[in-house]
């Protein structure tokens, strides 16, 4: 606008003029300081997200500084098959873990490794998967032009079965869509185990005592070849993917009044070093009077009242120490 033409305009237009030009400054001044919150907020989240990253990229290289080092070399085998079994579980958890947090580093990508074929001779059953609905929305009737084949491997006591997963595509001839049911969910994505074979890996070797090497013989008598690390990888990811319901099993618990605790001394290897530190496993139960059965644990390196203190946080109640039967 010239300076004759703002000459020209009576006091009236020119307040009106400045009105707009001072709320369109401030509708801007709005989105700036907005904008500059969102910004901070976002580094603030990429700012832990790093920290966590590198926490467990940390852990990732002292966990396989241990299983590579000299110091595993000193082990037996049986010893050296369980420090291996345990060092697998966590690396795969962290794995997980990063996924969640984002993506990796070129230099952290995991090679994956190539998975034993499943043997021909085991029992399949058939899982169809196709869409709801076979018209396609501009009128016609779709049709069936092949399916995607998954087969997971399932295990019931002393059976080893297949389940194989068809997805039938369809498609329409005259606007050239393809429809697919969706992939099922799976406790591992893309993973071989379906979530029965998982409990048995986890009951095994948990309630059953089971080291990962028995197990893996005991399945190939069953027809099955499954390396220990493959199953060691499945048992870390199962630890990321439950810790749901053991946070909410822990509420449930810290939601009574009468606690009971006892704390047990486990061994464990130190990794990265020479020898083995003795730490202990906390129970926290309800009273055996109760009507709830439920117990969570919580690992410590010591027996001090402050590791008490640590886990049960806020929760405020009458706690006592017993001898349980878990």
């Amino acid at each position: 606008m010239t300076e004759q033409q703002l000459q020209g305009m009576n006091e009236t237009a020119l307040r009106s003029l400045a009105r707009q030009l001072m709320s369109t400054l401030g509708e801007q001044t709005e989105v700036i300081e907005s904008t500059q919150v969102a910004l901070a907020a976002k580094a603030k989240e990429v700012q832990f997200k790093d920290t966590v990253i590198a926490k467990l990229s940390f852990e990732m290289a002292t966990l396989r500084r241990a299983k590579f080092g000299r110091t595993a070399e000193t082990l037996d085998a049986q010893q050296r098959a369980l420090f291996e079994e345990a060092i697998d579980e966590d690396l795969a958890a962290i794995d997980v873990q990063l996924d969640a947090v984002g993506p990796k580093k070129p230099s952290q990508e995991k090679r994956q490794p190539k998975r034993t074929p499943i043997p021909d001779d085991l029992p399949r059953t058939e899982i169809f998967h196709e869409p709801q609905n076979t018209q396609c929305p501009c009128g016609c009737q779709l049709k069936r032009i092949g399916q995607d084949v998954s087969e997971k491997l399932d295990y019931t006591p002393g059976t080893f079965t297949v389940e194989r997963h068809v997805r039938g595509k369809w498609t329409c001839a005259r606007c050239e869509t393809i429809i697919q049911a969706p992939v099922p969910a799976h406790v591992i994505d893309k993973g071989l185990p379906t979530a029965g074979l998982l409990a048995q890996v986890l009951v095994a070797k948990y309630a059953d005592h089971l080291p990962l090497y028995r197990l893996e013989g005991i399945f190939a008598r069953s027809g099955a070849t499954l390396a220990r690390a493959t199953m060691a990888d499945w048992v870390g990811v199962c630890g990321v993917q439950l810790n749901p319901l053991v946070q909410r099993l822990r509420e449930i618990v810290l939601a009574q009044d009468i606690l009971h605790a006892d704390e047990t001394p486990v061994t464990t290897l130190k990794p990265g070093e020479k020898g083995t530190l003795r730490a202990y496993l906390w129970a926290y139960s309800p009273s055996k009077h109760d009507s709830l059965k439920a117990v969570t644990y919580d690992f410590a390196k010591g027996r001090a009242g402050k590791h008490a203190s640590d886990c049960l946080g806020d929760w405020r109640g009458k706690l006592r120490f017993v001898r349980t039967q878990i």
